[in-house]
């Protein structure tokens, strides 16, 4: 795995390829990025913001959403999948926050990941760009990016984010998520578009895999399916294999928001 300092210049070229990186959420509140960020499980942020505007002209706030009906809040996010679980979760996300919290979203990860239907990917989420208190989101493309790159090893969202925090200052948590994110969305792909990576040669992945296939006159290979397989420990380089493989854990506002962050 790289040094923290490796891994500092890498997302400082990443930064540089994606300028734009951010949340595509649309949000204008905590509370609002909390329902999106819940509803965006198995689903694409482009969905949820097509569901999102009349889901909040109709329950603006947690105490309007808890006194919701299930059909109704159903009949609304149908279309992001997994609507009868997601319904319950913000039903119940938002009583809590109604019984507990005053109503208001929690500033702290313990009391954000009590809530139904929150883990620590979205707290995370919630806390960095809503809250303006760094977190680290790991999802799906932060795991196959960080370990195809060599700046991580693991398929434990828990345990990446643990490297990639401690390799990365406090304040570039969330932008790191972000860079890493939006990198895994328009170029590390699980089919890779390796020619368009600006940090292709430090990356592990394609000097031990699509390199050496290319100079044995042979096609880059395609990227193996998941795994549940673990590094061993202490290992100072992945295989070629645990390079390969990616991940699917599951993943996100209103530019005034964003605006104020920054």
């Amino acid at each position: 795995m790289k040094s923290p300092r490796e891994t500092r210049e890498i997302l400082d070229t990443l930064e540089s390829q994606h300028p734009d990186a951010d949340t595509e959420l649309d949000y204008e509140t905590p509370f609002q990025l909390l329902v999106a960020t819940i509803l965006s499980a198995q689903s694409t942020d482009a969905r949820v913001n097509m569901v999102t505007p009349a889901l909040f002209k109709r329950y603006k706030d947690a105490r309007a959403l808890a006194k919701a009906k299930p059909a109704e809040l159903e009949a609304l996010i149908h279309s992001t999948g997994f609507y009868r679980a997601k319904a319950k979760s913000l039903l119940g996300m938002a009583q809590k926050l109604v019984a507990d919290h005053e109503a208001a979203v929690p500033a702290v990860m313990d009391a954000l990941v009590q809530l139904p239907g929150v883990g620590r990917k979205t707290a995370n989420v919630v806390l960095g760009h809503a809250l303006g208190i760094p977190g680290l989101p790991v999802d799906r493309h932060v795991l196959r990016v960080s370990n195809r790159i060599g700046i991580a090893e693991g398929d434990s969202p828990e345990v990446v984010e643990e490297q990639l925090c401690g390799a990365m200052p406090k304040e570039r948590w969330t932008r790191t998520s972000d860079t890493l994110i939006l990198h895994g969305r328009r170029i590390c792909r699980p089919t890779p578009l390796c020619d368009q990576c600006a940090v292709r040669d430090d990356c592990d992945y394609y000097r031990l895999v699509v390199a050496r296939a290319r100079g044995r006159g042979g096609k880059a290979p395609k990227p193996k399916a998941a795994t549940r397989a673990k590094p061993a420990k202490g290992a100072r380089r992945a295989t070629s294999a645990a390079l390969a493989k990616t991940t699917t854990p599951p993943t996100r506002g209103s530019k005034s928001v964003r605006t104020a962050r920054r």
